[in-house]
């Protein structure tokens, strides 16, 4: 019978602030160390030992590691992050250019529907309209 039992109002509000800060806190340190590790891999002026070096003092001593990481390579890791972004968005832009050009070459349909208001206005006469909708469908040159 000597077993205490806490209710949710034993936990002060005061405590519970403190107890979501050091949870966010904790969830920040390892965004970061991440953050610092895909750097560390990211960076093509870095050689393998430089690689291996930094990943090694950022795993075993992590928070020096991370803290002389940042101060040594701060300024380096955000141009090297918006490099990133910046090539992510040419090659986005350019899918999006290709996709909607499509390919350069209108389709089959495309070049029938434009013989067929070539012919509806009368430029060409249906034996005309007929050889060119033949070549179009064996994918010869129009």
């Amino acid at each position: 019978m000597g077993t205490t039992t806490y209710l949710a109002y034993d936990y002060p509000l005061l405590s519970a602030f403190w107890t979501l800060l050091w949870f966010f806190l904790w969830i920040m340190w390892f965004v970061l160390l991440f953050r610092i590790i895909v750097d560390i891999f990211r960076d093509d002026t870095l050689g393998g030992w430089g690689k291996a070096g930094w990943l090694v003092f950022v795993i075993v001593l992590p928070f020096l590691g991370v803290l002389v990481y940042v101060i040594a390579r701060g300024k380096t890791m955000g141009r090297r992050e918006i490099e990133h972004v910046q090539k992510q968005q040419e090659a986005f832009n350019a899918y999006v250019r290709e996709t909607a050009a499509g390919g350069g070459q209108p389709s089959k349909a495309d070049e029938l529907a434009k013989l067929s208001e070539i012919r509806a206005r009368g430029d060409i006469s249906d034996e005309e309209f007929r050889r060119a909708k033949d070549l179009v469908l064996t994918g010869h040159s129009s």
